[in-house]
């Protein structure tokens, strides 16, 4: 029932949005995004929905941050490191998905232009740093590969919690909460375009 609640709050605008969040110095959160298939195979569900279970959410939400201007044009993934923040946009400019996540700590990337050229289910990370899965990786560092993936996991643990997503926190790649990662794997074969802007 308190689920049912606040659905309808959120849906009548009763709850505050992202940014008056923040004003209030209440917790930020990412949009909540539906889970896609865990096949880690990189392929695009463009099937019709089955009657029976609800229509994957295509575009972002209403009142989400819009893409960069600098980002280009066509099929791509942006990251904004000012922001924190990711956008999958289809190539008629559609935002499919958009979250933050937490970039590295030491400013190793650059704004540019990179391409998808690997990928792989699982990851280790250099220094001790952990395990992570839906690596995929779009440029070098100094010591390793560059690629979005989610928070790793180190001696059982996370080493970090959703709430901070949006900071940076990593050796060098994208973080990125599980569903937000296997979205990204999915919509990103070799070859898929990624933009880094300020």
């Amino acid at each position: 029932m308190a689920v049912t609640l606040v659905a309808v709050l959120g849906g009548i605008g009763v709850l505050p949005t992202e940014p008056e969040a923040a004003a209030a110095n209440l917790p930020r959160t990412t949009e909540r995004q539906p889970d896609v298939k865990s096949d880690p195979a990189p392929s695009r569900t463009d099937a019709s929905p089955s009657s029976a279970a609800p229509a994957a959410q295509t575009t972002a939400p209403v009142g989400s941050p819009t893409v960069p201007a600098d980002s280009g044009q066509g099929r791509r993934i942006v990251f904004a490191m000012h922001d924190q923040r990711v956008w999958l946009v289809d190539a008629d400019g559609a935002v499919r998905r958009t979250y933050l996540v937490s970039g590295s700590v030491t400013d190793n990337l650059h704004p540019g232009s990179y391409e998808v050229y690997s990928k792989s289910v699982d990851a280790i990370g250099v220094d001790d740093s952990g395990t992570m899965k839906y690596m995929v990786r779009f440029t070098h560092g100094a010591n390793a590969a560059i690629g979005f993936h989610d928070i790793p996991v180190l001696d059982g643990s996370t080493v970090q919690s959703r709430d901070e997503l949006g900071t940076p926190q990593s050796h060098g790649c994208i973080r990125q909460w599980r569903p937000d990662a296997k979205a990204l794997w999915e919509f990103a074969p070799v070859g898929t375009s990624v933009v880094v802007v300020a």
